[in-house]
């Protein structure tokens, strides 16, 4: 199983929110590359790389830090946050980013999204299938639609998509353990599908558990920033 630390970013600078909510926002850093260094620094390969500014503008915002992580680390990022245009999604393969997660944008508009899929193959796109009581969540969380989560995630896999982060929002940045059975039942619903696991997780245990049930990788988040998870206890388990 991969672990992704995420880095999530407000005016250059690295936050976490609790449950998508703007007005939750705790700063932890106001260098996100020095951050990047230092989980790369522990043997960790990859980054989802948040641009919340960008969430809320529809448009990609913090340019810098996406270039700057990916000029001064080898860090396989994948990245995410107003990425709604194909000049946007250009843009951001152009400052370095492996992957591209696409969100509302899937929602919203499936045609462009779709033609994503055809031109930049399934491999360097990252649906981002974030659920709210297992209907679809987007623009940050702050719109909930009728969508249903697994139905949802089906559609775009028999289209292409290879990847998948899914976010239970309810568990998102309250350290109360991640949402197994829904993975659980996303992964025998969607054969094959690359499930990256989001949201909830606490502990090393949690972590333990997701490797178990099969998830291809699991972000952690506010675990690390608020040193539930330690630097050492994620880099021992990417060694394993």
């Amino acid at each position: 199983m991969e672990i992704i630390p995420a880095i999530d970013i407000i005016d250059g600078k690295c936050v976490r929110l609790t449950q998508g909510d703007y007005s939750q926002k705790k700063e932890y850093s106001s260098d996100p590359t020095e951050v990047a260094k230092r989980f790369e620094d522990a043997g960790i390969k990859r980054l989802h790389l948040v641009d919340l500014d960008g969430a809320k503008a529809k448009k990609i915002i913090n340019t810098k830090v996406l270039e700057g992580i990916c000029q001064k680390t080898n860090l396989h990022v994948d990245f995410g946050g107003g990425v709604q245009s194909d000049e946007d999604i250009a843009l951001a393969f152009k400052l370095g980013a492996k992957q591209v997660t696409g969100g509302s944008i899937a929602v919203k508009n499936p045609a462009l999204f779709s033609g994503w899929l055809k031109s930049y193959g399934g491999e360097k796109l990252i649906l981002g299938a974030d659920a709210k009581d297992r209907k679809i969540a987007i623009s940050g969380w702050e719109e909930t639609t009728e969508m249903d989560l697994i139905d949802f995630i089906k559609d775009y896999h028999a289209k292409g998509v290879q990847y998948v982060i899914c976010t239970d929002v309810a568990k998102d940045g309250l350290l109360q353990g991640p949402s197994l059975e829904l993975y659980k039942e996303i992964m025998e619903e969607i054969p094959g599908i690359k499930l990256i696991a989001s949201g909830g997780v606490a502990s090393i245990s949690d972590l333990e558990e997701l490797n178990e049930a099969g998830v291809y990788g699991t972000i952690v988040g506010k675990a690390f920033y608020e040193g539930k998870i330690s630097l050492e206890e994620l880099s021992s388990f990417t060694q394993k």
